[in-house]
C-alpha cells in the first residue's frame, strides 16, 4: 500500500512540474521571449575545445551552446553546467554580468533547457575551467523532464526506444556513437587508399541471394510485383566486377527476417568489397591490415579491451583451416570422416545435433559452432570451408570438397566472410540448383538461381577476391560494447501496445483516465484436469522457487525453440536457463522482467550449454493450440527472493 501511495504521489508531482514547465513558456511567449522564434546561434567553441586550450583562451570571449544538466543559484550570482557534443562545462552568471532581467530569466529556466552562452573564458578558485557569462539566450524550452530527476536512465528498453535521452543522459553512450561514425570513415579513407570505388546497389530486389538468411517480403504497388529487401551485397558487386570495375566496395543496410539477441539485429549495416584478379588470400592480408589501421586511427592503439580479454589487433592473425580447428579443440578429424553416414554417427556420440538433410560438409560446421567458436579470443582467421555451406565459393583444387573461404573470429564471433569467388558459371548453376534442393527439404535460408546474375557469369567475371564486413560487430569490438543494440542507435524493438501508447501520451500532458478492465474471454479455454495423487509437504518444500531478474536473454543458435537466459538470481553469480519458449517470446521483451524459477534443480546440457534451473509457465489449450504464459511478478519483488 505504500509502495502505492509513493507512486500516486510522485505521479501528481510530474504532472505539476510539466504544468509549470509549460505555464513559464507561456509566460515568456507573452513577454516577446518565445525561444522557438529564435532560428540560430553562432557557436565559436565546444567545451573541449576550452578545457584543451584554456591557456591560449583565457580571458577571451568565446560564444558555447547546449542544454542546462544542472543549476545553482545564489542569490545575485549561480552556477550551471552546460552540455555539448563532446562533453560539458560550468557557466558562472552573475547578476551585474548579465543585467537583472536577464538575471531574473534565467533563474526560472529549467534543467533540460537548451541555451546559448557567451562569456569570458575564466578558472574558478578551486581550479575548475570556466565560462563567465555576458550574455544567457534560452534558445529552446524543454517541456518534459529528464530521467534522472526520479529514476535515472537504466532501465534498456527505455534507453534504446527512447535513444535521444539515452544520449543526453549517458555520456559513454554519446562516445559510442561518434566512435562508430569515425570507424566507418576510417574505413572509407582505407579502402579509398587502396584503390576501391564505393557504389550503390539495390535494397528493393526480386531475388535476395549472396547470404543465407530469411528475407523481408514486400509489394511494390507502381509494378503490382512482390518483392524482397535484400540480405546481402553480393550479387550485385559482382555484376561490377563483370563490367570491369575492378575494386568496388558498398556500405549499407540489409536485412534479414530472422530473430534478434545480442549480436543479432533484423536491420544492420554490412561493408562489402570486391577485388579482381586476386584470391582469399589477398583478403586475409587486407583485412587484417584494415582492422589494424581502423583501430590505430579510431582509438589510438591496436591493443583493444574487450569484456574480460584484451585482444591484440597488431600481432599476426592466426591462420586455422576449420578441419584443423575441430582437431584442435574437438578431437575429431574430418579428414578421416568417409562419408556422410559416418559424420552423422559421430554426431550422435559427441550429442550434435543435426537435421535429416544435413550432409558431412554441414556436420563438419556444426562441429566448429559447438566445439571451437567459444575458444577463437584473439584473432584468426577460419579457413577452407565444406562445400555444401559455401554455395558461391570458390572450390579448391587440390580438395573439391572444400573452397577458398575464411571467416575472421574474435572472440568466439564471426568478424567477417570472404571468398575466393566462384566465377565457373556452370559450377555456379548447379550449386544454384543444390540450394533450391535444400529450400524444398525445407531450409528457409536457402537460395534460389539468380538468372541475371547468372547471364553476368556467362559474360565472364575475372579471378576475384570477395569479403563481407558486419559493421556493427566491428564497432562493439572496438568500443567494448557487449551488445549490438549498444552500436545501433534505433534497434530495432517490439512494438508497444497501441492502448500503452495512448494511455502513456495522455499521462504526460494531462491527468490520466482510469483505465477500464480487461475482459478476457476463458471460454475457449482448456486447462489440463488437476493430478489425483498426493505430494507430501517434505518433497515439495525442498523445491527452491525463487524471483529472478532477467539480465539477457537471446536464442540459442541452431535452435528454433530455445532462448537462452542469464539471470540475477540474488547470489551475485549469473545464473543460466534455457527454455524452449522462442514459439512464444522474443527474447527482446524479456530483458528487465522478474520471472520464477526452480533453482535447485541438477545442471541439464542442452544444445552444448549448461541449464541450472528451469523457469515456470503456466499453459493452457485454445482451439486445439497449446498457449503459454511465463511467470511474471511484480519488479519490487528483489532478485533471490524466496516463495513460499
Amino acid at each position: 500500500m505504500a509502495d502505492t501511495q509513493n507512486t500516486n504521489v510522485q505521479e501528481q508531482d510530474i504532472h505539476q512540474l510539466l504544468k509549470v514547465k509549460r505555464e513559464k513558456l507561456a509566460n515568456l511567449q507573452q513577454a516577446g521571449k518565445d525561444p522557438f522564434q529564435i532560428t540560430k546561434y553562432d557557436v565559436t567553441h565546444h567545451s573541449t575545445d576550452i578545457k584543451n586550450n584554456f591557456e591560449e583562451l583565457e580571458g577571451k570571449t568565446v560564444r558555447i551552446a547546449g542544454r542546462v544538466m544542472s543549476k545553482r543559484v545564489m542569490g545575485k550570482a549561480s552556477f550551471c553546467n552546460v552540455q555539448d557534443l563532446p562533453g560539458n562545462i560550468q557557466v558562472y552568471v552573475a547578476r551585474d554580468s548579465i543585467g537583472e532581467e536577464s538575471y531574473a530569466d534565467f533563474k526560472k529556466y529549467d534543467v533540460g533547457d537548451i541555451v546559448g552562452i557567451e562569456g569570458e573564458v575564466f578558472k574558478t578558485k578551486t581550479g575548475e575551467i570556466s565560462v563567465h557569462a555576458s550574455q544567457v539566450i534560452l534558445l529552446s524550452k524543454s517541456l518534459q523532464i529528464l530521467p534522472e530527476k526520479f529514476h535515472g536512465l537504466t532501465n534498456t528498453d527505455i534507453r534504446y526506444r527512447q535513444r535521444y535521452t539515452d544520449l543526453i543522459m549517458n555520456q559513454d553512450v554519446k562516445d559510442t556513437f561518434v566512435k562508430r561514425s569515425k570507424i566507418i570513415s576510417a574505413i572509407r579513407r582505407y579502402l579509398d587508399g587502396q584503390g576501391f570505388l564505393e557504389v550503390e546497389t539495390p535494397m528493393l530486389v526480386s531475388n535476395a541471394g549472396g547470404a543465407a538468411a530469411r528475407p523481408f517480403e514486400t509489394h511494390y504497388n507502381a509494378l503490382d510485383e512482390d518483392v524482397k529487401l535484400r540480405i546481402s551485397l553480393e550479387l550485385y558487386l559482382k555484376r561490377l566486377i563483370v563490367g570491369g570495375m575492378e575494386r568496388v566496395f558498398e556500405i549499407g543496410r540489409v536485412f534479414r527476417n530472422e530473430g534478434l539477441d545480442t549480436r543479432h539485429n533484423p536491420e544492420f549495416t554490412l561493408m562489402e568489397l570486391y577485388q579482381a584478379y586476386t584470391d582469399y588470400y589477398g583478403m586475409m592480408d587486407l583485412t587484417e591490415n584494415m582492422f589494424r589501421y581502423v583501430a590505430q586511427e579510431v582509438c589510438g592503439t591496436t591493443v583493444i579491451p574487450y569484456a574480460e580479454e584484451t585482444i591484440d589487433l597488431g600481432k599476426p592473425f592466426e591462420r586455422l583451416t576449420m578441419v584443423d580447428a575441430v582437431k584442435k579443440y574437438a578431437g575429431v578429424d574430418f579428414d578421416q570422416i568417409p562419408d556422410t553416414a559416418a559424420a552423422k554417427k559421430l554426431a550422435d556420440e559427441k550429442g550434435v545435433h543435426y537435421e535429416e538433410r544435413h550432409a558431412k560438409g554441414d556436420i563438419l560446421n556444426l562441429f566448429f559452432e559447438e566445439f571451437v567458436e567459444e575458444h577463437l579470443i584473439q584473432p584468426v582467421f577460419i579457413m577452407d570451408h565444406p562445400v555444401e555451406i559455401s554455395p558461391l565459393t570458390k572450390r579448391k583444387p587440390d580438395k573439391p570438397d572444400y573452397v577458398e573461404r575464411f571467416e575472421l573470429f574474435i572472440y568466439g564471433r564471426e568478424m567477417c566472410n570472404a571468398y575466393s569467388e566462384l566465377n565457373d558459371p556452370i559450377d555456379q548453376r548447379e550449386r544454384f540448383k543444390a540450394q533450391e534442393a535444400a529450400l524444398a527439404a525445407g531450409d528457409e535460408e536457402a537460395n534460389t538461381t539468380d538468372e541475371d546474375f547468372m547471364n553476368a557469369l556467362e559474360i565472364g567475371m575475372p579471378p576475384t577476391g570477395g569479403i563481407g564486413y558486419g559493421i556493427d560487430r566491428l564497432v562493439m569490438l572496438l568500443t567494448n560494447s557487449p551488445a549490438i543494440r549498444d552500436v545501433l542507435l534505433f534497434p530495432t524493438m517490439k512494438s508497444l501496445d497501441a492502448d500503452k501508447k495512448s494511455a502513456k501520451s495522455e499521462n504526460s500532458t494531462s491527468t490520466a483516465a482510469p483505465e477500464k478492465e480487461e475482459v478476457i474471454d476463458f471460454s475457449k479455454v482448456k486447462v489440463e484436469p488437476l493430478f489425483e495423487e498426493f505430494v507430501d509437504f517434505d518433497t515439495f518444500s525442498k523445491s527452491d522457487f525463487r524471483a529472478v531478474k532477467v539480465k539477457a536473454c537471446e536464442a540459442v543458435k541452431k535452435s528454433k525453440k530455445l532462448l537462452q537466459f542469464t539471470l540475477d538470481d540474488g547470489t551475485g553469480t549469473d545464473r543460466t536457463i534455457l527454455s524452449g519458449i522462442h514459439a512464444y517470446y522474443e527474447p527482446e521483451e524479456l530483458v528487465g522482467k522478474t520471472l520464477i524459477a526452480i533453482t535447485n534443480l541438477p545442471p541439464r546440457a542442452m544444445m552444448g550449454i549448461e541449464s541450472c534451473g528451469m523457469l515456470l509457465s503456466a499453459i493452457h489449450e485454445e482451439e486445439g493450440e497449446e498457449k503459454l504464459h511465463l511467470l511474471m511478478v511484480d519488479n519490487h519483488i528483489p532478485a533471490g527472493a524466496k516463495l513460499y
